[in-house]
């Protein structure tokens, strides 16, 4: 391939010897590093010039051929996007806050139990059944995280916090019964505690109207009605609009490094929910970047292999870009009855197309467990029993008892501790190979395998991240 550096001024040149078409910049906000005219015809090949003038770029495509019909896309004020964290050469090393400000049942056992009411099971029934469920909710953001476990993180070595919110934390205009009440200001609260902690924070949109995915953690178990109204998505965009505006000020810089877009929207539901889904994470992007253009934007993977990912949201149009993905080895009767070296080879052969889908996009996984059973109590559902011993029902079958393999930890064997230290130094050096990782999650009533704030207490995950001796791979 052959680049070259000419002034701005030759593009004219370029332009006569070559048909290149130069858009204006005009009318693009002075954050859009990157940016290229909507107007434009975006499937024309583009060759960049940098905030100095310089044309930089390959005139050749991979066969080594003129590129035909090329644009020149300016660069504007900076010369890209700076969140405040290298994606690209530094690591995450990270903790979701699961179960704080969107309240999942086997997190937080007792906050549904205590309700004395079964049909509890999310926060859409949460809202809807229980007459004091402000009152509950309130205490429990209070209480379940503090900014002493912003220290206690800190003090482990890590460098990230992702943070779930609902998007009826902004809006419940269609009636919802969610409760709406002071979960921003406990995500503005918790920005500034990971601040005096020299924390990153990427703030995940963890439930979006509709539901994504039906799963409980999306703040309505049942129906997937994500794409059936585009209502939905204009309003996921206000609340991510919303976020942006508000971590844009000078206060939160270098804080907020990544808003991520949407957590796990259902791929696997069908080539519909794709699409509008791809759709929102365009109009989601330039949503975001319109009130915050310093900061990273993270999009899930949808459950999809990570190669149906290349080329999507491509620089310069996009920059600073993660791919976040979930890797769990539990959520089949199959995954539970694996083996221990079964279970290792596999976390090993995500390497390859983690390390492949870097060069596409900075790969994050930000979900992953030491966990190697379901057997933590409600985590199929509340009410709803494990794989791993058979309770589960449908396809499942008892493989072995649940009794010692979750719970508070005190009786975990020494051998089963050894095995969630193997799972943690295994998946931490494969997660590696892309941007880093996030593990689900930092703190739990009573789901040590999950937790890894007891896991450092109990010894199976590391305050030394960089010493790795029982790593599989």
């Amino acid at each position: 391939m052959i680049s070259f550096r000419i002034r701005l001024s030759a593009t004219f040149v370029a332009a006569v010897l070559f048909g290149l078409a130069i858009p204006s910049a005009s009318g693009l906000p002075a954050s859009a590093v990157g940016f290229i005219d909507p107007s434009q015809d975006n499937s024309r090949p583009v060759i960049r010039a940098d905030a100095d003038g310089n044309l930089m770029g390959d005139l050749l495509d991979e066969r080594g051929e003129l590129l035909v019909n090329p644009r020149i896309v300016l660069e504007q004020n900076e010369k890209r996007q700076n969140p405040g964290f290298n994606y690209g050469s530094t690591k995450v090393r990270g903790v979701n806050l699961g179960g704080w400000l969107v309240a999942e049942p086997w997190i937080t056992p007792s906050l549904f139990d205590n309700t004395g009411d079964s049909r509890v099971i999310d926060e859409w029934t949460f809202g809807q059944y229980v007459g004091d469920a402000y009152s509950r909710l309130e205490s429990h953001w209070a209480s379940f995280i503090t900014e002493d476990d912003f220290r206690q993180i800190a003090s482990a070595g890590l460098n990230h916090v992702r943070i779930p919110i609902g998007y009826w934390a902004f809006d419940t205009s269609n009636g919802e019964p969610y409760v709406r009440s002071n979960q921003f200001n406990y995500l503005i609260k918790a920005v500034r505690w990971a601040r005096n902690h020299n924390i990153k924070v990427l703030i995940d949109l963890h439930g979006a109207p509709g539901s994504q995915n039906g799963f409980d953690n999306s703040g309505r178990k049942g129906a997937i009605r994500w794409p059936n109204n585009p209502n939905n998505a204009n309003r996921a965009k206000a609340a991510l609009q919303t976020m942006a505006k508000t971590f844009s000020a000078s206060e939160f810089y270098g804080t907020v490094t990544v808003i991520e877009l949407l957590n796990e929207p259902a791929g696997f539901n069908g080539n519909a929910l794709l699409e509008y889904t791809k759709q929102f994470y365009r109009d989601g992007y330039g949503a975001v970047r319109q009130s915050f253009g310093n900061v990273a934007v993270a999009i899930h993977d949808a459950f999809q292999d990570l190669s149906y990912w290349n080329g999507f949201m491509p620089p310069p149009q996009y920059q600073q870009v993660l791919l976040d993905t979930h890797i769990y080895s539990v959520f089949s009767p199959g995954e539970n009855a694996m083996s221990k070296d079964q279970r290792l080879n596999f976390f090993c052969s995500k390497a390859s197309s983690i390390s492949s889908s870097q060069n596409n996009l900075w790969t994050i996984v930000g979900e992953w467990t030491t966990a190697p059973t379901d057997c933590a109590k409600y985590l199929n559902g509340r009410g709803v029993g494990a794989r791993y011993d058979g309770s589960f029902g449908g396809d499942s079958y008892y493989i072995g008892s649940c009794s010692a393999k979750t719970g508070n930890g005190n009786n975990f064997s020494q051998t089963y501790k050894n095995y969630l230290r193997d799972m943690f130094e295994t998946q931490i050096s494969v997660y590696e190979r892309g941007s880093g990782w996030i593990m689900w999650t930092w703190k739990t009533e009573q789901a040590a395998d999950w937790d890894y704030k007891r896991g450092l207490a109990g010894g199976w995950i590391t305050y030394n991240l960089n010493s790795r001796p029982n790593a599989r791979c």
